[in-house]
């Protein structure tokens, strides 16, 4: 694994620490494990959709939370051993383990929706700009004529 410094992005760039924990969290999330298996798709211009392979959880036993830009899923499996009779594998393939999964989002991306489809955990996300921040037309006034770069006495 390797590892990357970024304290001269902080030295040398002001406003910028947010962009540097970024890429610090994703070099560090990048080498944990791989389960479980997600996708993120754009489905529009300001639209997004993560899928997450969930197959032997129910939604009582997943939670997504928004905390400050950091969306956080997590798997809590119920230990069900007890009410069924004890089982003897001869292959176990299903993880069926808890997990904890992160995601960095963007300012003003907010999550919309969200399902469990077929061991799918669906989360529809969407970047939501307030109307101040939206682009808008400025109208040109004609002003007062200048003569010599002073304004005309009237």
């Amino acid at each position: 694994m390797r590892t990357y410094d970024f304290s001269p992005l902080y030295r040398s760039a002001v406003g910028f620490d947010r962009l540097a924990n970024l890429l610090e969290s994703a070099s560090r999330t990048s080498s944990e494990g791989g389960y479980p298996p997600y996708n993120i798709e754009t489905t529009g211009e300001n639209a997004y959709r993560i899928e997450i392979a969930v197959a032997g959880f129910t939604t009582d036993e997943l939670n997504i939370e928004v905390k400050e830009n950091l969306l956080t899923v997590t798997g809590r499996k119920t230990a069900n051993d007890d009410a069924a009779p004890q089982k003897t594998y001869l292959h176990r393939g299903l993880a069926e383990r808890d997990f904890e999964r992160r995601f960095q989002l963007a300012d003003y991306v907010v999550v919309t929706d969200a399902n469990l489809v077929n061991g799918l955990l669906s989360i529809a996300l969407k970047r939501e700009l307030p109307e101040a921040l939206k682009p808008r037309r400025i109208e040109i006034g004609a002003g007062q004529p200048l003569i010599e770069g002073k304004a005309e006495a009237a």
